[in-house]
């Protein structure tokens, strides 16, 4: 019985409109506030975007993200984006918290009229709320419908469509930050090389999971930077 009634256009409605009112919230509160920088409507209406469009998990939304937020907007550098995904890689949480850096980035380099860390905070609260929102509209939409829809061959045809592509997706972000952090300014680092081919290495021959790599990519290159190499 519960699962008919949360099926009815009538719960579907009542989950609508209650998401369209807590979407459009912040925004009545930016609109409120006359000298809110312009930087922050224009995060909370490409994270909402981004939200709905992107399929495939967290690198394939940050391949989205970083194009439009670097190349786009320009909230912030090749280089900076990949510390992003350093400091998301090496902290507890998901990966796709790194959208909160690049929010939190935005708004300290545009801060307007406000102080940077004001703007900075503002920008990665608006960027959570605006990445996690869709998600769970979604969820308690379609989650009744899961069992039925599991059979669907249609469905089935789809999900591996949108996992091909997601593969291809994913390729385009590595080359992207292969890029900044390979060769930066155009030139090899030997050093960021070597780092890479011997993590590949070692995952290849099961030497070591992602995450202790990771750490021992921060340990060398934390060497790195104190023996000034």
């Amino acid at each position: 019985r519960h699962v008919a009634a949360a099926r009815s256009p009538a719960h579907t409605l009542r989950v609508l409109a209650a998401a369209l009112a807590l979407w459009a919230a912040p925004l009545a509160a930016l609109a409120a506030l006359a000298s809110e920088p312009a930087v922050l409507a224009d995060l909370y209406l490409f994270f909402t975007r981004a939200a709905f469009v992107t399929f495939g998990g967290a690198y394939a939304v940050l391949a989205y993200v970083a194009r439009v937020a670097v190349g786009g907007f320009g909230w912030l550098s090749p280089v900076a984006m990949i510390d992003g995904l350093a400091l998301a890689e090496t902290t507890p949480g998901p990966l796709v918290m790194v959208l909160q850096f690049v929010g939190f980035q935005a708004g300290w380099s545009q801060p307007g009229s406000w102080s940077p860390l004001a703007a900075a905070t503002a920008g990665a609260l608006l960027t959570t709320w605006a990445t996690f929102l869709p998600s769970f509209v979604f969820i308690l939409v379609g989650a009744p419908w899961i069992e039925k829809l599991r059979g669907n061959r249609a469905l089935a045809a789809a999900l591996a469509g949108v996992t091909a592509a997601v593969v291809g997706v994913i390729l385009d972000l590595a080359v992207v930050f292969g890029r900044a952090s390979l060769l930066p300014g155009g030139f090899p680092d030997p050093f960021a090389l070597a780092l890479a081919v011997a993590a590949l290495v070692a995952l290849l021959r099961g030497w070591g999971g992602p995450g202790a790599l990771v750490l021992a990519g921060l340990g060398l290159g934390l060497l790195r930077a104190w023996s000034g190499l």
